[in-house]
């Protein structure tokens, strides 16, 4: 089966470093036809840009039903994805109808938006956060017994462990004292929340899609169990109004989804300090937002 690759995808940078995952890149073509063949399915191209770690594409079932077929490199940020979907069950979100997951890969067979355009490609920065907002608060319950999702702190380890890493392998600009308070922060942060729900954690206009069921509907989650204020950060980081004025953005935020104003900027401080390395422009957020 001949299929082409999305920018993203063929853009990885993931590729560069990863062997396994341009052989699993390559392979693409086979394990789209064996997943078409067994789920009865008639997949079209895929759509563009794409993601950097998966393989997207318009499909429509035997029985004329149009859907979504994404291919996925298994990576452990993204590895409840399906579990969370069922989890929500299409209140706010796309609705899952199979899933597999196996050697190096995660298959997943979704409800498709039809239009399907992104929320920030449609509407305007303030009108995005009304919605991510309202999908947020409707995506916040308590975890089901027996759920599979893990708790936030192991993210957040894990993250303040790279970082570690990082600034002794290569010193940062940003005051070691303010680092310092950022990432003891990343770690005290989710040990001290006094709610605990099911995160969506990568909640941003791209990737909320308009939809004929809902209006807006959540797509790619990577679930975890946890601070409800972590789960304003992605949306706020992934908006220019973050480097103009980060506290009125935080505010704004907080004020909207009911959240500790201050809990949340000290949130925001941590994720831009860790984040400051390899993303540009968060560490001076990071200084005007130091407590």
């Amino acid at each position: 089966m001949k299929i082409g690759l999305p920018r993203n995808l063929a853009e990885s940078p993931v590729g560069d470093h990863d062997v396994r995952f341009r052989d699993w890149r390559a392979s693409l073509p086979a394990v789209v036809a064996d997943l078409a063949g067994r789920w009865e399915l008639t997949v079209g191209e895929p759509f563009e840009p794409g993601g950097q770690c998966s393989w997207v594409a318009p499909a429509r079932t035997l029985a004329g039903d149009d859907v979504a077929l994404k291919v996925g490199w298994r990576h452990y940020e993204a590895d409840h994805e399906a579990a969370g979907l069922r989890f929500w069950d299409g209140a706010g979100a796309v609705r899952v109808h199979r899933a597999e997951a196996y050697d190096r890969t995660s298959a997943l067979l979704l409800e498709r938006c039809v239009p399907g355009d992104t929320l920030a490609s449609a509407r305007p920065a303030p009108e995005c956060d009304e919605v991510v907002a309202g999908l947020l608060r409707r995506l916040w319950r308590t975890p089901p017994t027996g759920h599979p999702f893990r708790e936030l702190t192991t993210m957040c380890d894990a993250w303040a462990d790279a970082y570690e890493r990082t600034v002794e392998q290569a010193p940062q600009p940003l005051d070691p004292g303010l680092a310092r308070a950022g990432i003891e922060l990343m770690r005290e942060l989710p040990r001290t929340a006094t709610d605990s729900v099911v995160l969506c954690t990568d909640l941003h206009p791209q990737n909320v899609l308009a939809a004929r069921r809902e209006p807006w509907l959540m797509i790619d989650p990577k679930p975890y169990i946890g601070d409800p204020c972590y789960d304003a950060l992605q949306h706020m980081l992934n908006t220019d109004r973050l480097v103009a004025d980060p506290e009125a953005l935080s505010d704004r935020m907080a004020a909207m989804l009911d959240l500790d104003p201050r809990r949340l900027r000290l949130w925001l401080f941590a994720r831009c300090v860790q984040e400051g390395p390899t993303w540009p422009g968060l560490d001076g957020v990071a200084v005007r937002l130091a407590p």
